[in-house]
């Protein structure tokens, strides 16, 4: 654990310089807007540890995979989001010398993220080698408004010496990815034109042919007003740039305001990137950089008027929900369904930067409760849209008739995973696609979706189960063979209870769709059946047969479900019984080593008795999360949220705050020890998730609402808003009371500490607590 961040309930505050950390920042400084991302990599040259990164929402290269030998089957490549152009490049020389902060003293140096408005600030002082002292001052933000734009405001002012100041913006597409598979760069030139003070690449992806229009442009102020500068236009392989030289008195300020856009051939035609990015740049200009500055923190208000929570006592547990809420809304805005949530966002280039099972586990629920539920929906579309993707990539395997196995991995919808292990076992993300739609229609109403997309989905996964199981006549039952849960310290595995549970329950599911699309829209439902050339008696026969002769690993002594079979002959030591050297064990131990142990990187059994609790006694929850948590190392990011949600429900409030805290502030306190690759944005829904469904105790049932929230001992208050069916609700926990507030036109009735209550339209009411 690294607690080298400031603790402010608003802001991400580094105070001193920290170079060996720097690549830790680089992530949790990270700044997006959902169309474009940037780590907080410094505009000046730097030439100590850095991982330089700038993304395009939805630019994407299929690096070919790097493996042995080639089984059938086996993804050709993997996709991976692209490290595009650098544009908030500013190289800076006082008097011939270049400023650069791994080769001078750093007397002082600060940087904030703002969450609050959605800004980068960084501050410091910096001595070079003659001894010449300058202040930089650099604000940056990429904006929510206009989201093809950044804007960056770099101040500089000499100390101790007049002299002269070369400055040097430049948009550099000469760049690469740090995870390339064979060292390759990923773009091609396609046009560059460099003017005074503006300056355009155009650089195209190979194999995949997307163009993306990087442009630049700047003026420099002194003395609070413009000033008219001979800048010099240079122009080199994918780059461009201008440079001018600046006479600087001692203590003068100057301030080059520079903007720069991103436009793909993604939203604009390809012959037309050119004047459009001129545009889109000359309508920043015209704003000037306060006024898109005061829009980014309108916009950021009503952003966080939506999803805040708001902690009262606890500053750490504040600024850790913040923290993840900010990214949060920085990666994914909804309003493009070709788009999803990376595991890493805009902030890294781990896990290439695309689409796996994390956002309907995890994410989902997020997006349901704070934002119109459109923006939930277009998750859904976006799978739905791969249907046929799926279908192709469960032919490759074998499975014929329809069968869909949506990809671990996918930009496109097509499998790109590079891990066998994973690619072929990992085939429990089906059941979270089938279960983010019954997830959505649950939360929403919308029954629409099944008949509009979401059956075509559950029907081609039910036929992937119902191929996918074998039956056993060993133990007169059908088994599920070779896979690898959520777990993946455990691989090629029989039987995995999880896996095995969510295949039975979409079965299950698929079979009351089928049943409400035919009773509430039997024109459609024959469509449909024409469409997917369903024999409908013959499949949901076979289905329900599988229901009804599943095997589950089991041990009845302890009362408890297995992860797999064979799980009990593994060493039964426990975490704590680890020397803390061996951790993470991912980065200590050998593959064999893990994969033979009993630790697991999140526990698989409790996944699924967090997704399907009602199924389950509190004694039956209790026994499996006590015999199951002192194995887990929650070496995955996905891992604490669920360990929390579950301490909640078991009334254990000091375990469910120790793993929310560990979850909320996972990034920037880096646990795992990988902050620098990028930050955990999909496990960042699972803090939300951990105060909502955990301290909250908030559930849906039979349409409607259940609260049973606690508050954290340490914590004075705490709130949360949510949407829920047409209705805004904001929920106030003290040690008190629980307060909701029906900020809506309608009355809603709901259930808190299992009381029906009647909140009337724009009402509010006030319920006391149930002690324990």
């Amino acid at each position: 654990m690294k607690q080298y961040l400031t603790v402010d309930e608003w802001s991400i505050i580094e105070e001193g310089f920290h170079p060996h950390y720097n690549q830790i920042s680089e992530s949790v400084f990270s700044l997006g807007n959902g169309r474009m991302g940037q780590r907080a990599n410094f505009e000046e040259a730097f030439t100590g540890e850095t991982l330089q990164g700038n993304y395009v929402a939805g630019v994407y290269y299929p690096d070919k995979t790097r493996v042995g030998w080639w089984k059938n089957g086996y993804p050709e490549y993997f996709a991976k989001v692209l490290n595009a152009a650098n544009w908030i490049g500013i190289d800076v020389q006082v008097d011939g010398e270049t400023l650069d902060l791994n080769n001078c003293q750093v007397l002082d140096f600060r940087r904030e993220l703002n969450m609050r408005e959605g800004w980068l600030e960084r501050t410091f002082t910096a001595q070079l080698a003659s001894g010449k002292q300058v202040r930089v001052e650099a604000k940056r933000f990429t904006s929510i408004v206009d989201d093809e734009v950044g804007a960056i405001r770099y101040s500089i002012t000499p100390l101790n010496f007049s002299g002269t100041l070369t400055l040097t913006p430049y948009v550099d597409a000469d760049i690469k990815n740090a995870d390339s598979n064979y060292d390759e760069k990923f773009w091609n030139e396609i046009l560059q034109e460099a003017q005074p003070t503006e300056g355009y690449v155009i650089a195209e992806t190979k194999k995949t042919f997307f163009h993306v229009c990087t442009g630049q442009k700047f003026f420099v102020a002194q003395n609070g007003q413009e000033v008219n500068v001979e800048a010099t236009p240079v122009e080199r392989t994918k780059y461009v740039a201008s440079t001018f030289e600046l006479p600087v008195s001692e203590n003068q300020e100057t301030v080059l305001y520079k903007f720069a856009a991103n436009l793909s051939s993604e939203n604009h035609p390809k012959e037309d990137l050119l004047e459009n990015t001129k545009q889109v740049l000359a309508g920043a200009v015209t704003k000037g950089f306060e006024q898109m500055l005061q829009e980014q923190a309108a916009a950021w208000a009503a952003k966080w008027e939506e999803s805040d929570i708001k902690i009262e006592g606890d500053a750490s547990a504040q600024q850790g929900i913040r923290f993840n809420i900010f990214q949060l809304n920085q990666t994914y805005t909804g309003e493009d369904e070709r788009l999803n949530i990376g595991p890493k966002g805009f902030t890294g280039e781990k896990y290439g930067g695309t689409t796996y099972w994390d956002t309907e586990a995890y994410c989902l629920p997020f997006y349901l409760a704070t934002a119109d539920p459109q923006i939930a929906r277009n998750l859904l579309v976006y799978r739905y849209k791969h249907l046929e993707k799926a279908i192709e990539n469960a032919e490759k395997l074998g499975f014929t008739g329809g069968a869909a196995l949506y990809p671990m991995v996918t930009m496109n919808g097509e499998e790109c995973h590079n891990e066998w292990e994973i690619t072929f076992e990992e085939i429990h993300r089906n059941g979270a696609i089938a279960h983010a739609i019954h997830d959505y229609i649950r939360y929403t109403g919308d029954d629409s979706y099944l008949a509009e997309y979401g059956l075509e989905v559950l029907v081609g996964i039910s036929r992937f189960w119902a191929q996918r199981v074998n039956w056993s006549s060993a133990k007169n039952q059908y088994v599920m063979l070779g896979v690898t849960g959520p777990n993946e310290y455990e691989n090629n595995v029989n039987n995995n209870w999880y896996t095995s549970t969510i295949a039975t329950w979409t079965l299950e599911y698929t079979l009351k769709a089928l049943q409400h699309v035919q009773n509430a829209n039997s024109a459609r439902f024959q469509e449909l059946v024409h469409k997917m050339n369903l024999e409908v008696a013959q499949e949901t026969e076979k289905w329900q047969h599988v229901i009804d002769h599943m095997y589950y690993a089991e041990d009845k002594d302890l009362g408890v479900f297995l992860q797999q079979d064979g799980f009990l002959d593994k060493e039964q030591t426990l975490v704590k019984d680890l020397d803390p050297a061996d951790r993470p064990l991912n980065q200590k131990w050998s593959w064999d080593r893990i994969l033979r142990s009993v630790f697991i990187k999140q526990a698989d059994v409790l996944q699924g008795i967090y997704l399907f609790e009602d199924r389950y006694d509190l004694e039956t929850i209790r026994r499996n999360y006590d015999f199951y948590e002192p194995r887990t190392v929650h070496e995955s990011s996905l891992s604490p949220c669920v360990h929390s949600i579950l301490a909640a429900k078991l009334g254990d409030e000091e375990r469910a705050y120790e793993f929310y805290l560990r979850t909320a502030r996972l990034d920037l306190d880096d646990y795992n020890n990988d902050t620098e690759d990028g930050c955990h944005i999909t496990s960042m829904a699972g803090t939300w998730m951990s105060v909502v469904q955990g301290f909250g105790g908030m559930r849906v049932r039979d349409n409607q609402l259940h609260f049973n929230p606690f508050i954290p001992a340490g914590w004075t208050s705490y709130s949360f808003k949510i949407r829920f069916r047409g209705h805004l609700l904001n929920i106030k926990v003290t040690k008190e009371h629980v307060s909701i507030e029906n900020a809506s036109p309608e009355a809603i009735t709901l259930n808190v500490f299992e009381q029906p209550q009647t909140i009337g339209a724009n009402a509010k009411a006030e319920i006391a607590h149930q002690l324990v």
